[in-house]
């Protein structure tokens, strides 16, 4: 039976804790990947007692509960970090590679300091369906949709003289170009500024040797992780939130 608390919260349980989370922990028979493993009883907890999430932002999680590929959306709470950790560090412009339904693209554009956020995907089949609700809460004006390759389009930037321009960027898109996303990212950040990669304990998959060397998504993850520890052009911290998500700082 719910507790009292859950029963009071201004929340549904199961709205609270996103389809998508509660999907991966279905198919993995394993508990949410977020705080390390947590019981989803302790994920519920965290959202009642962090979740200041706005009408539109709860309106869009709904939508991609109900929708497709849930299972690959942001997380709320991973959502709600970026948002305070980029207000903390003013950052005025960003880049996100891979915006899906573009809950996390929201989260970013609400926080006050960011101006601009170029929003990369390869369709516009999961992106339109947020474009109602960054209307709804005023910052689509912020949001520079742009469809197609991100390769493509990171090169472009660099080429037009954007290197070195932004504060934060952000990487959730096809696991096989991870390493590549990294490098045009890490030349568009400022020095000082962050590069977030996502999933990087990929659901747990890291800790499988084969699934390292034969199959190309974990592998690259994997590759990328100890490349990252290694990297002496950054700093950086692999946090637990949500699938795992590494922090790059540009020295």
């Amino acid at each position: 039976m719910a507790s009292l608390l859950l029963r009071r919260a201004r929340l549904p349980m199961m709205g609270i804790v996103p389809q998508s989370v509660r999907q991966l922990a279905a198919s993995k028979g394993v508990e949410p990947p977020s705080i390390c493993q947590a019981p989803l009883a302790l994920f519920e907890y965290l959202m009642e007692h962090s979740d200041r999430r706005t009408s539109e932002q709860i309106a869009l999680q709904k939508q991609v509960d109900d929708g497709r590929s849930a299972v690959m959306a942001g997380s709320p709470d991973q959502a709600a970090f970026f948002k305070l950790f980029l207000q903390a560090m003013q950052a005025k412009r960003v880049v996100e590679v891979g915006v899906f339904r573009g809950s996390t693209t929201l989260a970013m554009a609400l926080a006050d300091s960011v101006h601009h956020v170029v929003a990369l995907d390869v369709s516009s089949e999961y992106p339109s369906t947020a474009r109602p609700h960054w209307e709804q809460a005023g910052v689509a004006h912020k949001i520079d949709l742009r469809i197609g390759p991100a390769l493509d389009a990171l090169d472009g930037m660099v080429r037009n003289g954007e290197a070195g321009s932004y504060d934060f960027a952000f990487i959730d898109a096809d696991k096989a170009n991870y390493d590549a996303y990294y490098e045009r990212c890490l030349q568009l950040v400022r020095t000082g500024g962050v590069v977030a990669v996502d999933n990087v304990l990929w659901h747990g998959a890291v800790l499988d040797q084969d699934a390292r060397v034969n199959e190309r998504s974990t592998s690259s993850i994997h590759n990328l992780n100890v490349k990252i520890l290694q990297d002496e052009r950054v700093d950086m911290s692999m946090l637990s939130l949500a699938d795992g998500c590494t922090l790059c700082y540009k020295k």
